[in-house]
């Protein structure tokens, strides 16, 4: 099969198309034939990227790990799905993703489809929605009424927070560059802060919630617009090794959950949440799409594997 595979190390990357084995399942596992992957800012340098869950070096992996496609092959102990069966979802950080004619998964990482989108739509729910339900509703306890800061509400993560927060009939603030200002109050946004206008801690004192997507200085300046008892949440990859305890205890990684896929399938059905792709490139293209020459424009790229 094609793949995309991580050449080079420290800041001689390359991404490059080469021919590699169709994956082998297990008994529990599941063979998905990518329709549409994502490209993950940073994700070339993450620690999974490069290492094994028992901390050995991995070679050439092959990146993004969100995907939308069909079965091709079940493992014998699974039941329920079939070939053909239209899926999305996020497989394992440490293993190889969907950049490539096929992916291996399980059923826990796994959900149907949203019907009422095509591939390319749903291959840009699984890290971002999961990250943004996580984030709200499990980490950070939204609750009707409450208000909530959302750092980045243009990108893949911000939009789908927004959306969530509106839904749960929550007060959404957001910070955006200027030409993204109409985007995000589109998406529900009722108070947009232009970051590079105005100092967001100058506008928001009483968050009871803060998303942040961006760190370093963002994230800590974050800590002085909630109100007592508040949270700020980061998923900035920086933090992870931070020294400062709060910023420790504000970062946390996205897991695959199917029921939560099953519930954001349902809310895209039904004109809730609406996926936001910011530009499609061919399989050929990712190279470019990896290291693109400029900012994309708002939510997120998608890799079109197949038709």
């Amino acid at each position: 099969m094609k793949a995309m595979r991580i050449h080079g190390s420290g800041g001689q990357k390359t991404v490059d198309l080469d021919e590699i084995p169709i994956p082998k399942i297990g008994s529990n596992e599941v063979l998905v034939r990518v329709h549409a992957t994502t490209i993950t800012p940073g994700e070339l340098e993450w620690y999974p990227t490069w290492h094994t869950q028992k901390g050995e070096a991995r070679v050439l992996p092959v990146p993004s790990h969100e995907f939308s496609g069909t079965i091709d092959e079940v493992g014998p102990d699974i039941e329920g799905l079939k070939k053909g069966d239209a899926v999305y979802g996020l497989n394992d950080w440490f293993n190889d993703g969907a950049a490539a004619e096929y992916c291996v998964t399980t059923t826990a990482e796994i959900a149907p489809k949203p019907a009422s989108i095509n591939h390319s739509q749903a291959a840009v729910v699984p890290i971002s929605g999961l990250t943004a339900w996580q984030a709200l509703f499990d980490r950070g306890g939204l609750e009707v009424g409450q208000k909530v800061l959302i750092h980045g509400g243009a990108g893949g993560v911000g939009s789908f927070a927004i959306q969530l927060a509106v839904w749960k009939e929550a007060l959404v603030a957001t910070t955006v560059s200027e030409v993204n200002v109409g985007f995000v109050k589109e998406l529900g946004a009722a108070e947009v802060i232009d970051y590079r206008k105005t100092r967001f801690e100058d506008v928001v004192k009483d968050a009871d919630l803060i998303l942040d997507v961006v760190g370093g200085d963002t994230l800590t300046r974050s800590f002085g617009a909630i109100k007592k008892g508040g949270r700020v949440i980061t998923v900035a990859a920086g933090s992870e090794s931070a020294e400062d305890t709060k910023v420790k205890e504000a970062f946390f990684i996205v897991e695959a959950n199917r029921q939560q896929l099953v519930e954001l399938g349902r809310l895209i059905d039904a004109g809730v949440l609406r996926p936001i792709v910011s530009q499609v490139f061919p399989f050929e293209e990712a190279p470019r799409a990896y290291f693109p020459a400029k900012k994309i424009p708002p939510g997120k790229a998608v890799l079109r594997v197949s038709e």
